[in-house]
């Protein structure tokens, strides 16, 4: 007779898996590799394996760097976020999961191959200005924002004790994949972080365009995701993030909402680490 326990698991494991993988195209999970570019149970991998941490801090680096001109415009310009935002978001999240476990031949063939898609896409921004995705500041912004969401989101969820010289250590593996992506500035510590996101948010621009990506970023349900999930991962972002940058995107502080948003998520946290823990 079957293990009711383990069968709950193991439900958990494949609707998770799901919403990450296209398993209908034959899309599986990364299998971690003793090979990788970091070495097993470094902070990076530590941060990275974390599901609910990836997932609000995801969302956040995601209303950050839309405040960025040029991320937004090369958004607008050459993706199909607004009709297939899960896909993407999937392709984001693969990318994330190949170069910090995968083989790191696969590894840096990824880095490759996203090298030569942002050198393809070009454009004008509204004011007639040029941009193109390979800029270097650019790419360090969209850096510093994953770096700082991702590990906000483990702090937050996991480990709010989690040393400083562990979180400088996250930062300095990080800063490998960002500068094989062209990025500079990147930071190699908390404190550098900290700084060059104060220098490039003189980049940043609030918009109509941007408002817009937030609220479907916010409202977007992943297939195969209960209804509430994405709810209570949008509040737990949205309350992470600095007040300036709500300002800019339109949107509130959760206020008394964001209590049961962080309570559900840290449940749920709790769950998938759980279910995860033997696979």
């Amino acid at each position: 007779m079957a293990d009711p326990i383990e069968t709950l698991r193991l439900k958990v494991v494949e609707q998770v898996r799901g919403v990450f993988n296209d398993t209908q195209a034959g899309q599986k999970p990364v299998p971690p590799s003793d090979d990788a570019l970091f070495e097993k149970d470094t902070p990076i991998r530590l941060v990275h394996a974390d599901l609910v941490g990836m997932m609000t801090g995801g969302i956040r680096s995601l209303l950050l760097q839309m405040l960025h001109p040029h991320a937004l415009q090369g958004v607008l310009d050459h993706s199909n976020f607004r009709e297939d935002m899960h896909g993407r978001l999937r392709r984001t999240a693969q990318f994330i999961a190949v170069t910090t476990f995968g083989q790191r031949d696969r590894a840096m063939a990824a880095i490759e191959r996203v090298n030569r898609i942002h050198s393809q896409i070009t454009g004008t921004l509204p004011d007639g200005s040029a941009y193109i995705a390979t800029d270097p500041r650019t790419l360090a912004w969209v850096h510093v924002a994953e770096a700082q969401s991702f590990l906000a989101g483990y702090v937050r969820h996991v480990r709010p004790d989690m040393p400083r010289a562990e979180q400088d250590e996250y930062y300095r593996q990080f800063a490998v994949i960002a500068r094989a992506l062209g990025a500079d500035p990147v930071p190699e510590t908390r404190g550098e972080a900290e700084a060059i996101f104060r220098e490039l948010r003189m980049d940043l621009r609030p918009s109509a365009e941007a408002r817009e990506i937030a609220q479907l970023v916010l409202n977007q349900r992943p297939e195969g995701a209960p209804p509430a999930v994405q709810g209570m991962l949008g509040a737990d972002a949205v309350a992470m993030l600095p007040s300036w940058s709500r300002s800019m995107l339109g949107l509130s502080r959760p206020g008394l909402a964001a209590i049961p948003a962080r309570a559900a998520t840290w449940g749920m946290g709790r769950t998938l680490r759980w279910a995860f823990k033997q696979n």
